[in-house]
C-alpha cells in the first residue's frame, strides 16, 4: 500500500514539474512576445487591419498636332457571378428576368444564360464568367439588371476593373505612338512616342490609408499619409492625322499590288523637321499587313542610288568638277579590283554630263566622278560625309534606332573598292529617316534639322514642356551647290529615271533607288528594296518624303524605284496639296473673265454717266438694279428674288430725287 501511495506520488511530482514547464514555456514565450517580437507582432495586426493602398494615376492621352486623339486609357470591366450568395428566393425569382436582359442587351441565348446560371448555382460556382471587355456604359446597364442591382452581397454580382489603353485611329502609326508594357519576364518594353515620353504620360500615383471592416471590406482612414494622385501629362504629337492617313493607305496599296515584304513612308515638314506621317507596314503569314517594326526608324540598310545625292553635294563644294562635266558610261560597264559596276540601262548611256548621269542614275558616270576625284584622298570624301552625321544615329528618344555603318579609310573594313562602291549606295548602311534628313536640308536651303515626333507637353491648356526644332547642321554645303543639286533634283522627275511622275500642274524633286539586298551573303536570296525619296513643292517646299519598299515580287517585271515607290510618293504629294484643309490655295483669283468683264462695264458705265431720266433696268439681277438706282438717288422697294421682271416706273420718265420705284422681281 505504501508502495502504491509512494508511485502516486511520484506521478503527481511529474504531472507537476510537466505543468511548471508548459507554464514557465509560456511566460517565456509571452514576455519575448511582448518584449522582444512585440513590435513585428504589432505590425503585423496593424497591417492585417490598417493599411495602405495604391491609387493609380490617370495616364496622359497621345495627341496628334490637329488635336485628334491618338492613345487614352479607358476602364475596361468583367462581370462574374457568385452563384451561392442569392437566396433561393431571389434566384428562383430574378434568374429568368436577368437572362433574359443579358440576351437581349449582349445578343446573345437568353435560354443559354439560364442554363449556364442553373448549373453554376448546382455546382456552388462562386466566380462564374457573365462578360468581359465592357465599357463604363455597358457596365452600369448590367448592373442594374434584375437580381444584380441587388448588389454583391444580395445579388452576388462580381465587378473587376482595368485600365487599358486604346488607339481611336485603330493601328495606323501604332508603331510610332507605342507603348508601354511587360514582356513575360517582367522586363519593361517601352516603345515609341509611349515609352520614350512616359515619364510625363505615366503621372504619380497616390496612396490613402484604409482599415479592414467587416466581410472583408477596407474604409478609407483619413491621415496626414494620404497622398492625392497626380494624373499624367498629355503629349501633343507633331503626327497630322489627315496627312497620316494618305501615307497610311498609299503605302497599302502599293505593298498589297507588288506583294512586298515590307515597307515604310515617313512625310516631313521642311522648314521644322516634324514628322506629319509615318508609316511602317510588314506582310503577315496570312498576307495582311501590319504594324510590326518601325522600319524607317530602326532599319539600317544600304540604300543604293539615294545615296548618290552625296556623291553631287561633295563634287561640286569641293569643287572637283561641274555638273556640265562629260563622262563616258563605258557601255554601261566598268571594273574595279576585279569587281564590276554596272548601269541598269544595258549599253550604258554613252557619254553624258554628271548632271544627266544624275538624272538618269548611272552608277558608271557616278563611280568615275567620285573615284578620279578622291582616290587619293578618300578621307575628305568620307569626312564629308561624317560632317553631315551619316556615320552616327540621329539620336532620337526611341529605343532601336538602327546603326548607321559608314566604312572610314584606314580602319577595318576598308578596301579598294569601299570608295566606288560608296559611290553609287553600297558598302554603306543608313535608316531610311536618316536619308530623308539628308534630303530635307537640302529642300530647306541647306539647313539639316533633326526629325521631331513631339512638339509639346500639356497639362489641360498648359504647357508644360515645348519642343522646338533642333539644327544637326545649319549649312550643309554652299548655295551655289545648293542651287545646282536642286535643279538636278527637279530634272530627275521632268526628265530623269522618275519620268512617269512629272506632273505640269505639280512640282516634285527627288530621286529614286534600287538596291540590291542581301547579295554579298552569295546565297542567291537576293531581293530589292526600291525606293523614292525628294521634297514638295520643288520650288517652295513645304514637306519632304522617302517611301522605302522591301522585296517587291520580281515576277511582275517591276522593282525599280521610280515604279514601285514613286507612285507612294506622288499620291501622298498631290493628295496632302489637293485634300489637306490646311494646304488649300485659290489660285485664279487673277484669272480674267470675259462675260464678268463686259456685264461690269456696262453697270460702270451706266452709274458714272447717270441719266436723266429713269433708265431701263428690265431683265437686270435685282442687287444690280437696286445699286444702279440708288446710285441714282432713288428709293427702291423690291418684291421677289431673282431678275428685274417689271418696274413701277417706266423706262425714260423724268427722274426724280428721292422718288420711290418698286421692282417685281422673277
Amino acid at each position: 500500500m505504501a508502495v502504491e501511495n509512494r508511485n502516486i506520488l511520484n506521478r503527481i511530482y511529474v504531472v507537476a514539474l510537466i505543468i511548471l514547464i508548459m507554464v514557465t514555456a509560456v511566460g517565456v514565450k509571452l514576455t519575448n512576445i511582448q518584449w522582444v517580437e512585440g513590435d513585428y507582432y504589432r505590425q503585423l495586426a496593424k497591417e492585417r487591419t490598417v493599411k495602405n493602398f495604391v491609387i493609380p494615376a490617370n495616364r496622359g492621352n497621345v495627341y496628334s498636332s490637329d488635336g485628334s486623339l491618338l492613345a487614352t486609357s479607358i476602364p475596361e470591366y468583367t462581370i462574374r457571378f457568385d452563384a451561392v450568395a442569392p437566396t433561393k428566393e431571389n434566384f428562383d425569382k430574378f434568374i429568368k428576368p436577368l437572362s433574359d436582359s443579358l440576351g437581349a442587351f449582349l445578343g446573345k441565348s437568353s435560354s443559354g444564360y439560364l442554363n449556364e446560371f442553373r448549373k453554376a448555382r448546382a455546382n456552388k460556382s462562386r466566380y462564374f464568367m457573365v462578360a468581359r471587355d465592357l465599357s463604363y456604359t455597358q457596365y452600369m446597364t448590367i448592373k442594374g439588371f434584375p437580381l444584380f442591382n441587388l448588389g454583391a452581397y444580395k445579388g452576388g454580382i462580381i465587378t473587376e476593373q482595368e485600365t487599358v489603353r486604346e488607339h481611336p485611329i485603330g493601328k495606323i502609326a501604332k508603331r510610332t505612338i507605342g507603348y508601354e508594357r511587360y514582356d513575360d519576364k517582367g522586363r519593361l518594353l517601352p516603345v515609341g512616342i509611349e515609352g520614350a515620353f512616359s515619364q510625363f504620360l505615366n503621372g504619380k500615383d497616390g496612396k490613402i490609408l484604409k482599415q479592414k471592416i467587416a466581410k472583408g471590406q477596407w474604409k478609407p482612414i483619413h491621415d496626414n499619409n494620404e497622398v492625392e494622385p497626380r494624373d499624367g501629362y498629355d503629349i501633343v504629337s507633331t503626327i497630322d492625322v489627315y496627312v497620316q492617313d494618305i501615307a497610311h493607305h498609299a503605302l497599302l496599296k502599293q505593298l498589297e499590288e507588288y506583294e512586298a515584304d515590307h515597307g515604310c513612308v515617313v512625310v516631313m515638314e521642311t522648314k521644322t523637321g516634324a514628322v506629319k506621317a509615318i508609316s511602317n507596314l510588314g506582310r503577315g503569314k496570312d498576307g495582311t499587313y501590319y504594324e510590326t517594326v518601325n522600319y524607317a526608324i530602326g532599319e539600317s540598310h544600304e540604300p543604293g542610288s539615294t545615296f548618290k545625292l552625296l556623291d553631287l553635294i561633295a563634287l561640286l563644294d569641293d569643287e572637283k568638277v561641274d555638273t556640265s562635266k562629260i563622262y563616258d558610261s563605258k557601255g554601261g560597264d566598268i571594273v574595279y579590283k576585279g569587281r564590276h559596276v554596272r548601269d541598269s540601262h544595258e549599253g550604258g548611256y554613252g557619254k553624258i554630263s554628271l548632271a544627266r548621269g544624275f538624272e538618269v542614275s548611272s552608277n558608271t558616270v557616278l563611280v568615275q566622278a567620285v573615284y578620279e576625284n578622291y582616290k587619293t584622298n578618300p578621307k575628305q570624301f568620307v569626312d564629308r560625309v561624317n560632317n553631315l552625321g551619316l556615320n552616327r544615329p540621329l539620336g532620337l528618344p526611341f529605343k532601336g534606332e538602327g546603326i548607321p555603318k559608314i566604312p572610314q579609310p584606314g580602319q577595318n573594313g576598308w578596301s579598294g573598292i569601299s570608295l566606288p562602291w560608296m559611290a553609287f549606295g553600297y558598302g554603306v548602311s543608313v535608316t531610311p529617316l536618316q536619308t530623308l534628313t539628308l534630303y530635307n536640308a537640302v529642300a530647306n536651303n541647306g539647313e539639316m534639322v533633326k526629325p521631331m515626333f513631339v512638339q509639346e507637353v500639356k497639362e489641360w491648356n498648359k504647357t508644360i514642356k515645348k519642343f522646338d526644332k533642333q539644327v544637326i547642321n545649319p549649312k550643309i554645303c554652299s548655295d551655289k551647290t545648293l542651287l545646282k543639286v536642286r535643279a538636278v533634283l527637279q530634272n530627275v522627275v521632268k526628265k530623269g529615271t522618275a519620268s512617269k511622275l512629272y506632273s505640269k500642274d505639280f512640282s516634285m524633286a527627288g530621286k529614286t533607288g534600287t538596291a540590291k539586298v542581301d547579295y554579298h551573303k552569295g546565297d542567291g536570296h537576293v531581293y530589292y528594296a526600291s525606293s523614292f525619296v525628294g521634297y514638295f513643292p520643288a520650288d517652295n517646299p513645304k514637306y519632304s518624303c522617302i517611301v522605302v519598299v522591301h522585296k517587291p515580287n520580281t515576277s511582275k517585271n517591276n522593282y525599280y524605284g521610280a515604279d514601285v515607290a514613286g507612285p507612294v510618293f506622288k499620291r501622298i504629294a498631290q493628295k496632302v496639296f489637293t485634300d489637306v484643309p490646311s494646304t488649300n490655295e485659290i489660285k485664279t483669283l487673277k484669272k480674267r473673265f470675259k462675260n464678268q468683264e463686259t456685264n461690269y462695264q456696262v453697270y460702270n458705265d451706266k452709274v458714272n454717266n447717270k441719266p436723266k431720266v429713269i433708265p431701263n433696268v428690265k431683265g437686270m439681277p435685282g442687287m444690280d438694279a437696286v445699286a444702279l438706282l440708288e446710285n441714282l438717288n432713288m428709293k427702291v422697294k423690291v418684291i421677289g428674288f431673282g431678275k428685274v421682271k417689271k418696274q413701277s416706273i417706266l423706262p425714260g420718265q423724268p427722274l426724280i430725287k428721292n422718288n420711290t420705284i418698286i421692282l417685281e422681281l422673277s
